[in-house]
């Protein structure tokens, strides 16, 4: 029999660290702008806004839901309340893979800011060692107690972000390369919206997580008032800081065809724009902020997923051994072990690739399958509420565009037909989403361990 979490009475400010941390908004920044702009140009700012828009109308959902349930599983129970058990266990999968990603990109993030924190200082290592070590540690980090792993990503993000934010005051203030501001990085700057859709999958990477203090919800003092309030707050502040964040980045490389070129194609952005508008001293503080918040991020994936896994784990999936908490730190131990070996893999066997490279694979992989969580999340948030009698017809709207939204990021994702190796994750996460349907088919009593479950958890009916 599994063994519950421990109630850790994490604060609000210690919960929101997770979801902040997830979303890493200073490694987020680091890469994630220089990859929307090889697809949309002049309009990465508009990217961002957009995505922080459907961010916003895809939290609604899951702020309603945290006020009803607290929960380990996250969209696992939320789906599994709303649309049943098999969509519940399916949704949860997809989450796992989007974890699963998630912490082995994370790894290779760190992997390639730290190479390139050290190649300022005249010091050259590959990424893999450096990416090794860090995920090694973050595994000993999020095996003892998550308050720990909570301070540690707060106080790491929290450096990070002060460093950019005093880089894009600079950065403003000079007006960018023009000298003065536009606001030509808000429009569609000759790009079709289709392309805005299609660069939207990295903006979305960066709001990736957004709902992982919902993992917290056993740990977590008055969970049903601080998780949504979490949520909604780690949203809005990683938003705005992304919008003008994205926005000082595009006027520091220039809006001209050769400034945009030189965006598109940089790996570390902030350290090249640090160097340019400041120093090499604060590049490379820039650089070590952005590893910093990177492995914070790897610390969240991590502690979220492994709760994710113990949750299928005690409901009967694959080895009871996954609900397993261990004595003293009430961890779950088992379920972090295989999150983080399985990340260890991932990043050696591409090993050969760069770490920027392997970041944006697993990330796009990991997004993608995210994407079709939030839709099961908000599809099943119609269903629920409507039948509680809890929304009425107007409040429909907010997950109705959600849905919409995020239907349009996948279909972009899918059509136009994206480049090698691109065109393959669509069918990796398909693949998956089979093999899960395979799990609940040969599991029929795993199934109606988790409806059990859940009533019992929520008191609820299901």
């Amino acid at each position: 029999m599994s063994q519950p979490l421990h109630k850790n009475g994490l604060s609000l400010l210690e919960t929101m660290a997770i979801s902040v941390a997830i979303m890493a908004p200073t490694a987020a920044m680091a890469l994630n702008g220089s990859l929307a702009a090889s697809i949309a140009g002049v309009s990465v700012p508009l990217t961002f806004l957009l995505a922080m828009v459907t961010i916003g109308l895809v939290a609604f959902a899951f702020v309603q839901f945290n006020r009803h349930f607290s929960s380990s599983g996250s969209v696992y129970a939320f789906t599994t309340a709303s649309l049943g058990p098999r969509a519940g266990f399916l949704s949860g999968w997809a989450l796992l893979l989007t974890y699963l990603a998630f912490t082995g990109a994370s790894g290779a993030e760190v992997g390639a800011f730290l190479q390139s924190f050290l190649g300022i200082l005249n010091m050259h290592i590959s990424w893999v060692p450096l990416a090794v070590a860090a995920t090694l540690l973050i595994w000993l980090l999020a095996f003892l107690e998550v308050r720990i792993s909570a301070r540690v990503m707060l106080v790491f993000e929290g450096i990070s972000m002060l460093l950019i934010l005093i880089l894009t005051v600079v950065i403003l203030g000079r007006g960018g390369a023009a000298g003065h501001l536009s606001a030509l990085p808000f429009t569609l700057g000759g790009n079709r919206f289709s392309a805005i859709g299609l660069a939207s999958v990295f903006a979305f990477l960066s709001f990736a997580g957004f709902e992982g203090a919902s993992s917290l919800g056993e740990e977590t003092a008055n969970a049903k008032r601080a998780i949504p309030m979490a949520i909604a707050s780690a949203v809005f502040v990683t938003g705005i800081f992304y919008v003008l964040v994205s926005y000082a980045q595009s006027l520091g490389f220039g809006l001209t065809a050769a400034g945009v070129k030189t965006f598109a194609n940089s790996s570390a952005p902030l350290g090249y724009l640090a160097q340019h508008y400041m120093s090499s001293g604060f590049a490379a503080a820039i650089m070590f902020g952005a590893a910093m918040s990177a492995f914070s991020s790897g610390l969240g994936t991590a502690t979220t997923g492994s709760r994710l896994l113990y949750s299928m784990g005690r409901d009967g999936f694959l080895n009871s051994k996954l609900g397993d908490v261990h004595k003293r730190f009430r961890s779950p131990y088992v379920a972090l072990a295989v999150v983080m070996v399985i990340a260890l893999l991932e990043m050696l066997a591409l090993a050969k690739q760069t770490g920027t490279n392997v970041f944006g694979y697993y990330g796009t992989l990991g997004v993608l399958s995210l994407l079709l969580a939030y839709l099961a999340t908000n599809i099943g948030a119609i269903f629920y509420f409507t039948r509680k009698r809890i929304w009425r017809s107007g409040i429909l709207v907010v997950p109705a565009l959600a849905v919409l939204a995020l239907a349009y990021t996948l279909y972009s994702n899918l059509y136009p037909v994206p480049a090698a190796p691109y065109n393959w994750f669509p069918y990796i996460v398909l693949a998956w989403l089979l093999l899960g349907v395979i799990v609940i088919w040969v599991s029929p009593q795993m199934v109606k361990t988790i409806a059990r479950r859940l009533a019992e958890e929520s008191d609820i009916s299901l």
